[in-house]
């Protein structure tokens, strides 16, 4: 234990000496685009068919991406899809047809279709009167079938369904009763799992075969993580991720019969597993993943701890991750990224140690160019240790900057090392960004994520404003030059931090943040509403926690802010109400505040298409560059 907080403390002193002593031995990088920041990738989402003689990748066609396939041995193209719509995902269902996904109104609807190879074709295979389509097991091992969830028997939940790839016919397999929320099919396709809620309480479920019934096996509070990850290979017992009679999320297997865990198969004692590797040939999980503050990896089979050394000492100090493989697994597709650096795609052959790159996903950007996101450590004002990332404008002495503080949504998400081209942007124009995972940020542990609950508009807002008060202490930003910027929850926490601390900060950038509270608990989506429940004790619960709700609600204290606001907003957010936030903006106008309004008629809760997103972010840093010269007030 003491070695490790010796550690820890080494780490965060020389991590403090760094940011302190870089900067002006560096030249500034020229400026960039912001189209180059914000346009489609050229390529992206490499995937290698089952047979391993092609791959595909989605790449833009008249600014929507759509796939694209390659044939390894004559390296001959062509385009697969023309939607008018961006392809959200998709995946090879055999090696004869592709699926994917698409969203077109931004309202999380999703359509399925389906690419003939053989015959050129490209299909809707969505049920007409379903909302929405999303895969519960593509089947990699079964042809021409995958198992798919669909709620058009009633929007708030999800039957499932057996897809015949042939004909297009969709097969009940399991109706809904209404609570649950998570179905795991075994290794032969069959549902035998499957998690119910009761808006707090959590039960896992199970059966022998499909014929059975399913019974109540496992109950678990909704703090406590307990969620099946797959069957065993032999289909006896689960692979399970729990964090039950621990901190921190450990990837266990589970005896469902005897109702026991009877082996660990991995634990960190610093943070949560992030995922299982998994291999179907082998019939056995390679290894793990987990995040400290940026990914790594624990391998089990030295084949695969092989692989990755490998391709590791071919591209030393960047993140290798296998992104695709064949079922033989000999041939992979490998992304390799920084934080400098937007993924490059490369094919590798296991036998012959081929390694051929195949695409930069944005060519135009020069890593030399970026700049360089480092690891740091705060404490809150309650002495909880606050993780984040510092990223210092490239050729800048560390002192006296314009900062951006930049908190990530959710809340419980977390951020993690790697290239965000918001934050380039930003450091790119001589700010200095500053991102951290407040208390309810995922993968620091149970404890961690639970400080959080009820604690949006408080705790969580003060760890964002401590954050702030420790880059001041550094003498690295100037006190007078200092904005926040957000999305989702990053937007809420941005105009709630403004009306909290009005004197901190320049100005808020809010993108389809969350503006009354009230609105938020009371208008769930549809496919929220088992957990409800759980939404009320973990953020607010309208019938006893109203006062809470007002002083959480930007809406309700937005009479203490005096800086200007920018804020944009989808039409078809099924997350914020427009309604809400167009009352937000009329009362900031009423109050005299700067008031920067951008409403997108053809988004949703996320920015999907290249042209908006060019143009909000041409708008933010327009307005971010007149407050800080003093030309907005």
């Amino acid at each position: 234990m003491f070695y490790q907080n010796y550690k820890n403390l080494l780490t965060a002193v020389l991590g403090l000496f760094f940011l302190v002593s870089c900067g002006n031995d560096l030249e500034k990088a020229p400026r960039i685009s912001t189209e180059d920041f914000f346009r489609n990738p050229e390529q992206t989402n490499f995937q290698l068919s089952p047979c391993g003689d092609y791959f595909t990748y989605l790449k833009p066609v008249n600014k929507r991406m759509n796939i694209f396939i390659e044939n390894l041995k004559d390296s001959s193209t062509s385009q697969l899809t023309n939607s008018e719509f961006d392809i959200i995902s998709y995946f090879w269902a055999n090696s004869n047809k592709i699926l994917y996904l698409v969203d077109e109104t931004g309202g999380e609807n999703y359509k399925l279709f389906s690419i003939n190879l053989k015959e050129n074709r490209v299909e809707d295979i969505s049920p007409k009167d379903s909302a929405s389509v999303y895969i519960i097991d593509p089947l990699v091992e079964i042809e021409d079938e995958l198992i798919v969830g669909l709620n058009q028997r009633d929007p708030k939940i999800f039957d499932v369904y057996r897809l015949n790839l042939i004909n297009n016919k969709y097969t009940l397999v399991a109706e809904n009763p209404g609570n649950i929320t998570k179905w795991l099919t075994d290794n032969d396709g069959k549902i035998r799992a499957a998690l119910q809620t009761d808006g707090v309480n959590t039960g896992l479920l199970y059966r022998d075969n499909e014929n059975e019934e399913f019974r109540l096996i496992e109950r678990s509070n909704f703090r406590e993580t307990f969620v099946p990850v797959m069957f065993t290979f032999d289909n006896k017992n689960l692979y399970i991720k729990s964090n039950r009679y621990r901190d921190k999320i450990a990837l266990i297997v589970y005896d469902p019969i005897n109702k026991k865990e009877i082996e660990t198969v991995f634990q960190n004692s610093e943070v949560d597993l992030d995922n299982a590797i998994i291999s179907t040939k082998k019939e056995k999980v390679l290894g793990v993943t987990y995040t400290t503050y940026k990914k790594n990896y624990k391998f089990f089979d030295k084949e695969r701890a092989d692989v990755q050394n490998y391709l590791e000492n071919n591209f030393p100090n960047y993140l290798v991750n296998i992104v695709s493989t064949n079922g033989e697994e000999t041939k992979y597709l490998v992304r390799v990224s920084s934080d400098k650096s937007h993924s490059s795609y490369y094919y590798f052959n296991k036998e012959t140690k081929l390694v051929r790159k195949l695409a930069n996903e944005s060519p135009w950007l020069n890593e030399n160019d970026m700049s360089s996101m480092k690891p740091i450590t705060y404490k809150s004002r309650d002495g909880l240790t606050i993780h984040g990332y510092l990223t210092l404008p490239k050729g800048y002495d560390a002192e006296d900057l314009p900062v951006i503080v930049y908190p990530h949504g959710g809340p419980w998400l977390r951020n993690v090392w790697g290239f965000d081209p918001v934050v380039q942007l930003f450091a790119n124009r001589g700010y200095a960004v500053l991102q951290m995972n407040y208390r309810g940020s995922t993968g620091y542990g149970k404890e961690f994520w639970e400080k959080g609950f009820k604690e949006w508009g408080r705790y969580i807002q003060n760890d964002i404003a401590d954050g702030v008060d420790w880059l001041i202490r550094q003498e690295i930003a100037d006190p007078d030059k200092i904005g926040i910027f957000g999305y989702s929850f990053g937007g809420y926490s941005s105009l709630m931090n403004v009306s909290i601390y009005p004197d901190k900060y320049q100005f808020a950038v809010s993108l389809n943040g969350i503006v009354d509270f009230t609105d938020l608990i009371n208008s769930v989506p549809p496919y929220w509403e088992p957990f409800k429940e759980m939404i009320y004790e973990m953020v607010a619960n309208p019938n006893t926690d109203s006062l809470m709700i007002a002083a959480y609600s930007p809406i309700e204290i937005s009479d203490s802010i005096t800086v200007p606001v920018l804020i944009a907003q989808g039409k078809n957010d099924t997350r914020v109400k427009p309604i809400s936030v167009d009352r937000y903006v009329a009362k900031l106008k009423s109050n005299g505040v700067f008031v920067k309004y951008i409403f997108m008629e053809d988004e949703g809760h996320s920015i999907i298409k290249e042209e908006n997103r060019i143009k909000f972010y041409k708008e933010a840093e327009s307005f971010i560059e007149n407050v800080f010269s003093e030309k907005l007030n």
